[in-house]
């Protein structure tokens, strides 16, 4: 269900009357580039369940990721609300569904909506806080506290403590040597935290992670309840006031 993700639920009645008939529920597999750099975007994602990475290339062929984004988040839509091109890489780092929506059909139902329009952005300020917020954090964190920050964050966004994640993917994502990552996740695994084999990590420690974690995974969710905040709360009462009035 659209509902599924943060933002449309936080929408209008009328708005999300609106973008419903332009929906088409997607499945999203690992490592699909939903866009790359210098695209032009034709599409606007909602996703559900599936967690995407916004990275940015280097002329060395490295990436690095400047922010995660799942249920919580929209991708696509600045690009798309101003006919610019893709300044970094969206690709999907863990697999799941996805509301897919026409970026044409999105930018007319949003122009039309001064309350949708004033949602989208402040999803950009949170997407480019956090963005800054990962700048920050590779400057001033050692990798093991951005490791569990990271892996935090990509169990908050995918709803599960099993990720299906390589050490070589996790390095390319933190912007670090492979052996950085084997050596904290070892620690990680030794401290009980987490269990990892081939291409899985299972979490088993919510709280030591929590613990362990950078401040960066704290700020981040704080930038994201602010976002949702206020209409959160409208969206609530027009829940409640619909049961009332059932």
């Amino acid at each position: 269900m659209p509902n599924s993700n943060a933002i449309f639920a936080s929408l209008s009645a009328s708005d999300a009357s609106a973008l419903r008939p332009h929906l088409k529920s997607v499945h999203l597999e690992s490592r699909r580039i939903l866009f790359d750099v210098g695209d032009v975007i034709d599409s606007v994602y909602f996703p559900t369940s599936a967690v995407v990475s916004l990275v940015v290339g280097l002329s060395t062929g490295e990436m690095v990721e400047g922010a995660m984004v799942g249920k919580d988040s929209i991708v696509g839509v600045a690009a798309a609300m101003d006919s610019k091109l893709a300044f970094t890489q969206a690709i999907v780092q863990l697999p799941g569904d996805a509301f897919v929506c026409d970026a044409s059909a999105f930018k007319g139902v949003a122009m039309q909506s001064e309350r949708l329009l004033s949602l989208l952005f402040r999803h950009e300020q949170a997407v480019y806080a956090q963005a800054q917020q990962s700048t920050a954090c590779m400057a001033a964190h050692d990798v093991r506290s951005r490791l569990c920050r990271w892996l935090l964050r990509a169990r908050d966004l995918s709803g599960g403590d099993h990720l299906a994640f390589t050490q070589e993917f996790l390095a390319e994502m933190l912007g670090v040597r492979r052996t950085s990552v084997t050596f904290d996740a070892h620690a990680l695994q030794q401290a009980g935290l987490i269990k990892y084999s081939r291409g899985k990590i299972q979490i088993l420690n919510v709280d030591g992670l929590h613990e362990g974690a950078c401040e960066c995974y704290e700020t981040v969710r704080s930038q994201y309840a602010k976002l949702l905040g206020r209409n959160r709360k409208a969206h609530d009462a027009r829940s409640m006031s619909g049961v009332a009035h059932g």
